[in-house]
């Protein structure tokens, strides 16, 4: 079918289109690498997910993934900035080109994956919402909270989680909505509100904060899913392949015992497996415009999946959170990698 100009519809809707993207479309890899860093969207500050130290160097759960992209791409951990951005602001900041990923304890729901222009890539942490309150309340359960002031923050899956929770139970609540974490847990410090309503893993984070954590407990109720994980831009299949095999990369790793120490000895290993993923054989980094030895430049900068969970929110870190659901498929958990292969 022809126009009467003779011009093909089906041709002129494709140059169309090709004007209509933005130019990171289809394109982040070569951007990041003609730029030279990886651009990272994290939290404003969440002890042992992403915070800057006394130095300005940021650390954290999600800033350690952000590392192990940028050892992907460049073979060095450290050619990465990071970016904090609120609720509010982390999605118009992808959607507009200003990050290249987002790390930042963000919970993959339909609606975000499907009207926002985005991708949901893996889910690197499973959490569930929970509740912070002073132990002088005497609260045990979250069903206690009848008529209560909670805290919440504006622009999060927090806030309906709450209300569909206290409507089930007739809860009679009184919500208090914030613009950030620091003004919500103030707020509960000052005792404005009986207790802080978020995910799980950001209440062990913000208790710390307080002026005497000891008072304060996480109540053992979790009232919602809530997959946590870094998101790209629709329409950039090759971008979205790479940040999903970092995480699926840092799993086999631990799975197969290659760490951070032993990481360069394991490319002597005679496991095919360890061979395939530390790029001994095979050209598997290829297929994502990376160097055959991507996975072993991402485990040798930063570790394997348990390392990073233990270091920053683990045993190894002030958090202590026990590992649960996000224990290796073996061992019980809910993580699990495809193969490389």
């Amino acid at each position: 079918m022809k126009w009467s100009n003779g011009v093909v519809p089906g041709l002129v809707a494709l140059a169309i289109a090709s004007v209509a993207q933005p130019a990171w479309a289809q394109a982040t890899l070569e951007i990041v690498k003609k730029r030279g860093e990886l651009r990272c969207g994290v939290n404003t500050g969440v002890a042992g997910f992403s915070a800057p130290d006394d130095k300005g160097r940021w650390t954290g759960f999600d800033v350690d993934f952000c590392r192990a992209v940028a050892a992907t791409v460049f073979g060095d951990a450290n050619r990465v900035s990071f970016i904090p951005m609120t609720a509010k602001e982390r999605f118009t900041a992808l959607q507009s080109g200003e990050i290249d990923v987002l790390s930042r304890q963000t919970t993959w729901t339909m609606s975000r994956d499907t009207s926002l222009g985005l991708s949901f890539s893996v889910v690197t942490y499973f959490d569930g919402q929970g509740f912070l309150v002073k132990k002088s309340t005497g609260v045990k359960a979250a069903k206690e909270f009848k008529g209560a002031t909670v805290c919440l923050i504006t622009g999060t899956t927090n806030e309906l989680n709450f209300a569909d929770f206290a409507r089930t139970n007739k809860l009679d609540s009184k919500p208090v909505v914030f613009e950030n974490v620091d003004q919500a847990i103030g707020a509960l410090g000052s005792g404005r509100c009986d207790g802080f309503s978020s995910d799980a893993s950001q209440l062990f984070s913000q208790r710390l904060k307080l002026a005497a954590p000891d008072d304060y407990m996480v109540l053992p109720d979790i009232i919602s899913k809530e997959p946590l994980g870094p998101v790209v831009r629709q329409n950039d299949v090759a971008w979205l392949n790479l940040v999903k095999w970092t995480h699926y990369a840092l799993l086999n790793a631990e799975e197969l015992g290659i760490t951070k120490a032993n990481a360069a000895t394991s490319l002597t290993s005679s496991n095919p497996d360890v061979r395939r993923l530390l790029g001994v054989e095979g050209e598997f980094g290829k297929a994502l415009g990376l160097d055959k030895d991507w996975a072993f430049k991402a485990i040798s900068a930063v570790g394997n999946y348990g390392e990073i969970y233990g270091a920053n929110v683990g045993t190894g870190s002030p958090l202590k959170i026990d590992r649960g659901l996000n224990r290796l498929w073996k061992d019980g958990g809910l993580q699990y990698a495809p193969p490389v292969r």
